[in-house]
This record gives structure tokens, C-alpha cells and sequence, in this order.
């Protein structure tokens, strides 16, 4: 992306914000090449920083602000906006991957990158958050693309293929809040707003390590005052970032307890180290001491040792515990001799590739400065104006639901963005189903699915909004939960095996009976409602007893299922066929009735004939009088014959069925005057 900013005249100003001074670069961006106009720095007057840390943000301010004055007046033009850098200060990273799947194959734009660069730093806040066992509250300052996946395979570039599948592997850095807001309170108190926020590491490596070598197994060691910021690169990326709280410092503070000097002379004299042989200066006394750079070393050479050990060991936990093929070393803290060749023994690789870097990496820095710098100290500085080519990284402040939450700034932020920041529950944004419900039939799982609830509401600034629309500073974006939908409802006669019928023949007339089922061990028909774990048996049978009572008819004597002779508690099951000699209660008389001769009475049961002639009822149904004809008796079912009912149509309904006022079985005898009324509910 390096360019896209890219635009003579137009000026980047940035602020290396260190433990140990304040460095400030302008400059701009030209046909690939940076030119630094000015370069001015100031050493901070008391310890107002410790470890990367900001302790006085007022001390810190003033010092922004002399250097702020000294770059304008070199340059006579006011400076507004700035780039800063975050040491590496309790620095978290978290690698992870994220694919997203197409409907079908198309062309990748770059708003399908950034989708999934967005989904990447999700993913990887939402793994930092299970991990986090501090009780600081950390923010996303940075992500990497380390590598691009098309439909399985790696790729360079996603932009412009066609692909069904797209991937990413990510790296994503979180520093905590008290590190962030210390950096931006101090340079708005300069009467500066920031333009791009980076992390040193990042930084630094723009210019210490050049893309064309980072297909190699690298580390850049930036080595400041009061930490050592670390990255690895390897197949073409940034694959880790790391940070020791160890550097210059730590040595300085032997040189004070040693010598008994203030800190300003003790670093001095460790700057002197090298550069002359015998070092003279005044302890706290005001005496005149000396002492040689060969002592001095002596003195440091086990906390040199130490920062190259624990830089060794940062090193190699970044590259999956193993050493990597050559080190750069920029910064101040690590010129000190010695320090190289420690770190090459510590790493075991030969002392020629741990080597300190400046101006050999500067090949494309043009100093338009009198007597400038090209030192490793100018690594930094240099790379903090470039990354706001890269990406313009800065915070913004929104308005969530009513509180405050202060957000990354990648330039493209949305409504998610906030509500990740926020920790506002993922599930609350998008439509809930009521809850599923789930049971067995004949010993096999199912499941029906709750209805679809409704999706969060979301208004920015007042205004109808989703999840994609963009926000800038001072936005109010408030959002309501989504909801869950109905939970799920199930008659039982809605099942598809319920809906067949058992055909059998009775008395020489053929039958078609409705299936039913045991639930949970008692017998159910088709309007029961299914209960959560219900273990649903459909029978495929109904004994003799069942079918006389379905069929609401006396069952006599000399029962017969296929002209065998059978009980009441027979099964009867499809095509089988059923017979009984009929006994009438009213005369206890009995006759057979038979296919042959249902048209044909005998002539010697004329008296009883009135018991089979179909007769006519009349009954109220649903406030509306209705004839029921063709049977000789009739049961509450038989009014669906009659009406115009839909029992399908429940719609997770229930039915009710009332009878003279109260509920009625579907196989309650009617007579005649009955009231009739049958609604859902």
C-alpha cells in the first residue's frame, strides 16, 4: 500500500516519544524515496519516562512541545498533526486464521480483504481475551497480514482473482490502555492531534528490514532506553512481535551506583565508551574522577550479557524456539560494544550476522538536513513517518450505548468495530431462533428449529443504521439486543408417519383408522404437543377393544382377525381383517353384518332394523345449526364431516374442542340439540 499517500509538499511529521529523549522527523514521501527535511531532539530534563512508559505527562508534553518549536522554525510552517510510535511495554500478540466462503466463485475486491482483515482482528481479540489473565484492559494497535489463502492455496495477493474461498493468516497487537492514553494525553497537551498511531517494532523494521529480505529468517532488535522492541520476519512477513523491559537504562544505573554520579553524567559516560580511551568527570561530590572505557566495560558485562540473553530467548520463543539465520540491531542501547557479539554466541550463530544497522538501510532516505544523523539511532524516527504511508492508524472516541469506547482507527471503522470494543454479545446482533426442540421417533432423533427472531436495532447519530455503516469520532451509536423467535412447536399428528392411515376391514366394511403413537410409554393422538425429550413411538397396530371404541360401535362375541379366533387384545395391523358377532345394549339382541348383505335385511330381524337405519340429527356448531345424516349415531368427530376445518392450519395452535360448554373427546357421543364449538387458540 506504500504510496497511496504519496504526494510531494505534502509533509509527515513524526515523534519518536523514547525513555531517553524525544526525536522529532519531518519530511515527505517522493517517487520512493523519503526526504527528512528537518530532524531535531531533545533529552527528556528529569526521568519522566520509565520502560517506554510515560510517568509524567506534563514533563513529557514540554518536551514535545520544544521540539515541535524547534522543527517549526526550521522549517516555517506550523505543525498540527503528528505520527507517534507505542513501545512494546507489556506488548500481546495473537496469531490467527480466518477463511470466508462465497456463495459462488467471483472476483475478489479489496472491500472483501478488509471484511476479512476485520474478521481476522475479531477472531484474534476474542482469543486474547480468553488468555488475558491481567486486569488491564488492553486495545488492537496494529494487525499484520502474514499471509493470503485462494480456495486452499497461498497466495500474494487476494485482490483481483476469482475465488470461492478466501483466507488469511493474521497477527494482531494489544498493548494496554494506560500505555495508549499516557502517549496521546501528552501530545494533545503539545497542541498536536494524532495522525497515525504504530507500534516501534513495526516501525523500525520499515526501514532496518526492507521487504526484499524478508523472505529471510530475520530479527530486528530495536534496543532503547528502557526496552528492547523485537520482530521476526520469514517467507516474505512480519510473522512475531516481542518486547524484553530491558536496555541502555539498565546499564546506565550500574554506571550511577558505580561511579556515584547523577544519570545525565553516567550517560555520558557510557556514551564515551569506544570513543575515548580515559573518561573523566565529577561525582556527586564535585571531585574529579577518571575512569577507562576497558573498566567500564567490566563493569557492564554482565548486564550486557544479560540483555543479549533474555533478547536471545525472546528471540527464538518468537521463531518456535529456534534461532533465526542473521539479527539487525538498531537503537541507541545497542551500540554499546559487545552487545553484538553476546547476542550471536547467545543465539549460536556466527558474530558477523548480528551486525548494528543505519546507514547501510538508508539507501533510499535523502537527508535534506546540514550534518545529519544516519545512524542506527535514526532507524525509528525515520520509520514512524513511513508507516503513515502504510496505514493511517490513529483512535478514535464513540458513543456506545451511552458509554465511551475508544477504537483503533484503521480509516474504515463500523458499527461492529464499536460493539467488538464494547464487548457487546456477538448473539445479540443477529437474529435468535426460539429454542429447538427435540425428541425420538421409533429411536431416532429429531429436531425441529425455533422460529427466527428480529435483528438488533441500530441507529448512529439518530439515524437507521447496521452493522457495516461506518463511524467516525464523537458518533452515538446505540443498539438494541436482537430478539429470539418463538420456540418451537410441534403437534404430534404434524409428524409425516402420522399422516398415513391403517386400512383395515371390519364386519365386511373397509376402515381407514388415523396412526397413532405412545409418548413416553401412554398412548397420544394427533393433537398431543410435543414435549422437550418426548421418546415418541408411532404404532402401526390397533388391538380389536381399540378399534370397537374408535369406531364408538359394541363389540360382541366370537371375535375373528383374519377368520381366526381372537381376543379384544389382538393386534390388528394393515389389510388385516376383523369381524364380531354386534350386540345392541338396547335389546341384547346380536347379528353379523357382512359386505353380501349390508343392502339386504333379514327378514327375521325386522324389528330390529331401526337400530341401522341412518338417521338425521341437527346440532349448533359454532353458533350455526348443522344437519349431520348418514349414520345411525354419531360421535363428536364426525362433525368435521360436516364443516369446513382445516386441521393442518394449526400454526403452533392449539385446538379447542367444547361440547355443550365443556371440553369434549373426539369420541364423546352427540344427541340431538348438542352446541357445538371448535376454535383454534
Amino acid at each position: 500500500m506504500a504510496g497511496v499517500r504519496e504526494s510531494q509538499g505534502q509533509l509527515v511529521f513524526g515523534l519518536d516519544i523514547g525513555t531517553r529523549s524525544i526525536v522529532g522527523t519531518v519530511g515527505y514521501l517522493n517517487n520512493g524515496k523519503f526526504h527528512v527535511l528537518a530532524v531535531r531532539s531533545k533529552e527528556h530534563e528529569t526521568r519522566a519516562m520509565l520502560d517506554g512508559q510515560i510517568h509524567d505527562i506534563g514533563k513529557v508534553s514540554e518536551t514535545i512541545v520544544q521540539v515541535r518549536k524547534q522543527l517549526e522554525e526550521d522549517l516555517n510552517k506550523e505543525l498540527t498533526e503528528v505520527c507517534i510510535a507505542a513501545a512494546g511495554r507489556v506488548l500481546r500478540t495473537v496469531t490467527t486464521h480466518v477463511e470466508e466462503t462465497f456463495d459462488r466463485d467471483r472476483e475478489v475486491t479489496d472491500e472483501d480483504v478488509y471484511s476479512l482483515s476485520t474478521l481476522g482482528v475479531e477472531r484474534a481479540y476474542e482469543e486474547f481475551v480468553k488468555t488475558d489473565d491481567t486486569e488491564m484492559k488492553f486495545y488492537c494497535v496494529g494487525y499484520t497480514p502474514m499471509r493470503y489463502y485462494m480456495n486452499g492455496y497461498q497466495i500474494g495477493n487476494l485482490e483481483g482473482h476469482k475465488a470461492k474461498v478466501i483466507a488469511m493468516d493474521l497477527i494482531a497487537t494489544f498493548l494496554p490502555d494506560d500505555v495508549v492514553d499516557g502517549l496521546y494525553k501528552a501530545v494533545e497537551m503539545a497542541g498536536l492531534h494524532v495522525a497515525n498511531l504504530t507500534l516501534e517494532p513495526i516501525a523500525a523494521i520499515q526501514v532496518a528490514i526492507p521487504e526484499k529480505f524478508r523472505m529471510l529468517n530475520m530479527a530486528l532488535v530495536d534496543v532503547g532506553a528502557g526496552t528492547s522492541d523485537i520482530s521476526i520476519t520469514k517467507e516474505g512477513t512480519i510473522t512475531a512481535y516481542g518486547m524484553i523491559p530491558l536496555a541502555g537504562d539498565s546499564l546506565t544505573d550500574v554506571i550511577v551506583q558505580h561511579c556515584l554520579v547523577d544519570f545525565e553524567t553516567a550517560e555520558q559516560i557510557k556514551r564515551s565508551v569506544g570513543v575515548k580511551d580515559v573518561i573523566e568527570y565529577l561525582d556527586i561530590i564535585g571531585l574529579p574522577q577518571t575512569i577507562t572505557s576497558e573498566q567500564v566495560l567490566e563493569l557492564l558485562d554482565e548486564n550486557i550479557s544479560r540483555m543479549a540473553q533474555m533478547a536471545a530467548e525472546c528471540i527464538k520463543e518468537l521463531n518456535g524456539d529456534k534461532a533465526v539465520s542473521a539479527v539487525f540491531v538498531v537503537g541507541g542501547g545497542g551500540v554499546i560494544p559487545g552487545y553484538t557479539e553476546k547476542l550471536a554466541a547467545e543465539l549460536g550463530i556466527v558474530k558477523e550476522r548480528v551486525v548494528i544497522r543505519g546507514e547501510e538501510v538508508m539507501q533510499n532516505i535523502l537527508f535534506e538536513v546540514e550534518d545529519a544523523s544516519r545512524d542506527s539511532l535514526m532507524v525509528t524516527p525515520i520509520g514512524i513517518c513511513l508507516s503513515y504511508y502504510e496505514q493511517s492508524n490513529s483512535f478514535i472516541y464513540a458513543e456506545f450505548n451511552k458509554e465511551r469506547v475508544k477504537l483503533y482507527d484503521n480509516g474504515r471503522l463500523s458499527v461492529a468495530d464499536a460493539a467488538v470494543q464494547a464487548q457487546f454479545a456477538n448473539e445479540d446482533l443477529f437474529p435468535k431462533r426460539g429454542c429447538a426442540l427435540t425428541f425420538t421417533v421409533n429411536g431416532r432423533s429429531r429436531m425441529i428449529r425455533g422460529s427466527q427472531g428480529e435483528a438488533a436495532v441500530i441507529r448512529v447519530n439518530g439515524e437507521n443504521a447496521d452493522l457495516y455503516t461506518q463511524i467516525h469520532n464523537s458518533d452515538r451509536i446505540e443498539v438494541i439486543a436482537s430478539t429470539a423467535g418463538a420456540p418451537a412447536e410441534l403437534e404430534l399428528g404434524k409428524l409425516a408417519e402420522m399422516g398415513e392411515q391403517l386400512h383395515i376391514a371390519v364386519n365386511g366394511k373397509r376402515v381407514e383408522l388415523p396412526k397413532t403413537a405412545e409418548v413416553n410409554g401412554t398412548r397420544e393422538y394427533e393433537f398431543y404437543m410435543v414435549h422437550e425429550g418426548d421418546d415418541i413411538q408411532i404404532r402401526n397396530y390397533y388391538t380389536v377393544e381399540e378399534i370397537a371404541g374408535f369406531l364408538d360401535i359394541p363389540m360382541g362375541g366370537d371375535i375373528r382377525v383374519n377368520d381366526t379366533a381372537a381376543k379384544p387384545d389382538t393386534r390388528v395391523y394393515e389389510n388385516f381383517t376383523v369381524s364380531w358377532d354386534m350386540e345392541f345394549p338396547a335389546t341384547g339382541d346380536v347379528y353379523e353384518q357382512s359386505l353380501d348383505n349390508e343392502d339386504e335385511p333379514d327378514p327375521q330381524q325386522d324389528d330390529e332394523l331401526t337400530a341401522s337405519e341412518p338417521i338425521a340429527m341437527d346440532v349448533i356448531i359454532n353458533q350455526k345449526p348443522v344437519t349431520l345424516t348418514g349414520k345411525t349415531e354419531y360421535v363428536f368427530v364426525d362433525v368435521f364431516d360436516f364443516i369446513e376445518f382445516d386441521l393442518k392450519a394449526s400454526g403452533g395452535r392449539s385446538i379447542v374442542t367444547l361440547l355443550n360448554g365443556v371440553n369434549a373427546d373426539y369420541m364423546a357421543r352427540l344427541k340431538q340439540g348438542d352446541r357445538i364449538d371448535i376454535y383454534w387458540k
